[in-house]
């Protein structure tokens, strides 16, 4: 039977929340030994471990037909890969940086300075639709400590809290771009391999549907009803269920944890009685 390949980080931030992503899909990976190569042992799936910057490559090539990584890292590397799913975590920024006491002007002030990045590419080509000219310094790793021993006058790397940039000395003068982790694919997938691949995307977009909400029950008048649905549109509308107690129903509808405290206050505000709240695991829309 033909199995999926993917490829996952083997160390760094976004490592072990891929492999929360499949735990939640219902996939088991058992990867205890660190092993570059395992199976799933419920999915035709298999998993390889690879540095985050190599994915893309594997998953052009083929030797990987799927992989989760930061967008970053396919703007970067500029693959011929297709983004098919963006994931929802391993959120960051990149940035530009200067030294703390420095004062920024805007991106004017970059011109004609060195900066050192991970990141040419996508330094590059900011710069060049800009119209300004850097000098791009490329380090592997190790960026924050550029300017400190002179090699740069300003770096360009992601930022998540910023805590690493003041530690350095360093304070940040602008953000370029947002990313997050993604799931690419080869463009050129066997008719099995692509309805693996929605198999999995099916999984994913369940469990990214049901982030961030709750599942709430709860007893109103009947004649408030109403004022609930607007309160509570839910997925499509609100179940109501009429209750023993005659005049009463039970409404059962979906919100939003942003929206969490402010509908409670205003559902008790209309009488409702018995609030129930439960945590949602998978959606299915």
């Amino acid at each position: 039977m033909d199995k999926i390949k993917i490829a996952i980080q083997k160390s760094g931030r976004l490592s072990e929340k891929s492999l929360d992503l499949l735990t939640e899909c219902g996939i088991r990976v058992s990867n205890g030994n660190r092993k570059l190569k395992t199976e799933a042992r419920n999915f035709p799936m298999e998993i390889f471990f690879l540095r985050d910057d190599d994915i893309p490559q594997y998953v052009e090539q083929g030797v990987a037909d799927i992989g989760i990584l930061g967008e970053n890292e396919v703007w970067e590397k500029d693959k011929d890969v297709q983004i098919v799913e963006q994931l929802g975590f391993g959120n960051c920024r990149l940035s530009l940086a200067i030294p703390k006491d420095e004062q920024y002007t805007g991106l004017d002030y970059f011109n004609h300075k060195r900066i050192a990045t991970s990141y040419p590419k996508i330094l590059g080509r900011f710069f060049q639709k800009k119209g300004i000219d850097v000098k791009i310094e490329e380090l592997g790793g190790s960026v924050e400590i550029a300017t400190g021993i002179g090699l740069a006058d300003g770096i360009f790397d992601i930022v998540s809290t910023g805590s690493t940039l003041l530690m350095n000395g360093l304070k940040e003068a602008e953000t370029i771009v947002r990313s997050e982790a993604v799931l690419i694919s080869n463009k050129h997938l066997t008719s099995t391999l692509s309805a693996l691949l929605e198999q999995l995307l099916f999984r994913i977009k369940a469990y990214k549907n049901g982030q961030g909400k709750k599942y709430v029950l709860l007893n109103v008048r009947n004649e408030v009803i109403p004022d609930i649905v607007q309160l509570l549109p839910g997925m499509r509308s609100p179940s109501i269920l009429p209750l023993a107690d005659k005049g009463w129903s039970s409404v059962h509808s979906v919100i939003s944890d942003d929206d969490f405290w402010e509908v409670i206050d205003e559902l008790k505000r209309h009488g409702a009685e018995g609030i129930l709240v439960i945590p949602i695991e998978k959606m299915i829309l």
